[in-house]
């Protein structure tokens, strides 16, 4: 039977497909929808399953055995996808342009080319000479076993997979690849639809793991329709500023781990470095005493993460005060100074605030609401506390603190950190039993009045 075309519209914002041109996207968006051209799949292709072959298996009798992972040779890399690579699985991984991405993989791939054999690295955006030279000056010893393609088309690249039988691939990046089967540009909707779904077959029919690098939008977000997310298996997220070197990776999707986990990295000159000891990053100046400055930390994974909040309040001039935040939630940081003018009696109407979290970093906990409140106060009233002190909790609408999860990790992480004291909500203190020869002092305060005393030693 001959392979027929139908055109749709596609929304490149949602990927929503109508069968004509839409002036407004059900999605909201606005003169979104492209014309593309779709093959319709023939009643006797392959992948279509018949009825005699969709014989359901009992659930009980399925073997759930380990996954075996592939090491690739960058620990925080494994900390974050869950201890290494599942072999047949699809990784996505995103971020800014110039953030660290061809970088972490491409030293990735050199590991396990020494270690497991062949891998095959796709690049669609830039020439083999241009991702050697990245090679020679991230990877000093480059493996025989470590092969580079400069393709954009999807069906070349599996007759390579094909010849070539990699133990790794890597496509860089989805948004330059197309399929000869759909007639759009690539990058569009449906291109990388289909070309994620050729990937998927390749990666589970072979059991080749494959790494696959995604554009992002202005607004930090995955490029491309949501059906590609759905299809990987992880999906990855590099951050990080560009005036700072520290480059941070989350996973927002782990089919074989937790999405808990990050990564720490340092960008040098020879590539991304590791961080072992993240909150010694953050902590430069922690010894300082000074006011608007307050220690706090979050739980990330499975390791505590301690880092600095300064907060800097000012006289405003004229007109409205400014409320400024980097790293901390815009939001949150209102509603705090909400809560201190309205049950604290500070008043902060007139004082422009600025927050910043020193290093670059951007926790999304509620643990750090504490360290702002106190660093806020500590601006205003010019004192510092006298003491090393971590501040932990969540400020709640009424003043009150509220209990955060892993508080106690976060104890023991101080007291090896050398701090002197912890003021955290009243039930975690009283869950957690120091020893008698314990350095680090545990306060529980019910509310910022509490909190506020102990701040300045009272």
């Amino acid at each position: 039977m001959a392979k027929k075309n139908r055109t749709v519209f596609v929304c490149q914002e949602c990927g929503y497909e109508s069968p004509k041109w839409m002036g407004q996207c059900i999605c909201g968006a606005w003169n979104t929808m492209v014309e593309e051209k779709v093959l319709e799949t023939p009643e006797n292709d392959s992948r279509r399953r018949t009825t005699s072959d969709a014989r359901p298996s009992q659930l009980n009798k399925v073997g759930s055995g380990n996954y075996e992972r592939i090491d690739t040779g960058i620990g925080e890399l494994n900390r974050v996808i869950g201890g290494g690579i599942v072999r047949g699985s699809l990784i996505l991984i995103s971020g800014e342009p110039g953030i660290g991405k061809s970088t972490i993989i491409i030293q990735a791939a050199a590991n396990i080319a020494k270690s497991q054999g062949t891998v095959l690295y796709v690049s669609g955006e830039e020439s083999e000479e241009q991702v050697k030279m990245r090679a020679d000056r991230v990877c000093p010893d480059l493996s025989d076993n470590l092969y580079i393609l400069a393709e954009t088309n999807m069906e070349n690249i599996m007759t390579a997979c094909d010849n070539l039988k990699p133990k790794f691939l890597i496509i860089d990046s989805i948004q330059t690849m197309y399929t000869q089967e759909i007639d759009s540009v690539p990058g569009s909707v449906s291109q990388v639809r289909a070309c994620g779904n050729k990937l998927m077959k390749i990666g589970k029919t072979d059991n080749i793991p494959i790494f696959i690098v995604a554009h992002v939008t202005k607004n930090g977000e995955l490029a491309g329709p949501k059906i590609v997310e759905h299809l990987v298996d992880c999906v990855l997220n590099f951050t990080g500023e560009r005036d700072h070197d520290l480059r941070i990776l989350r996973s927002y999707k782990n089919r074989f781990g937790t999405t808990s986990e990050i990564g720490a990295f340092q960008m040098e000159e020879n590539g991304l470095t590791e961080i072992k000891n993240l909150s010694g990053t953050f902590l430069e100046s922690a010894d300082v005493h000074t006011e608007g400055s307050v220690i706090t930390a979050v739980y990330e994974g499975s390791r505590p993460v301690l880092f600095e909040v300064q907060v800097l309040t000012a006289a405003a001039n004229v007109g409205f005060a400014r409320r400024t935040a980097v790293g901390v939630d815009y939001q949150r940081l209102s509603m705090i100074l909400a809560v201190l003018e309205k049950k604290v009696g500070i008043p902060l109407i007139n004082q422009d605030v600025y927050a910043n979290v020193v290093g670059g970093m951007k926790p999304d906990s509620t643990s750090i609401d504490l360290a702002v409140a106190l660093a806020v106060y500590s601006s205003m009233r010019g004192i510092a506390c006298s003491k090393r002190t971590i501040a932990i909790g969540e400020v709640g609408l009424t003043g009150d603190l509220r209990s955060i999860q892993n508080a106690d990790k976060i104890v023991i992480e101080a007291e090896r950190m050398g701090y002197e004291q912890v003021i955290m909500p009243l039930k975690n203190a009283q869950r957690i039993k120091m020893p008698a020869d314990s350095k680090c002092r545990i306060i529980g305060a019910k509310n910022l009045y509490d909190a506020i005393n102990a701040f300045k030693g009272e």
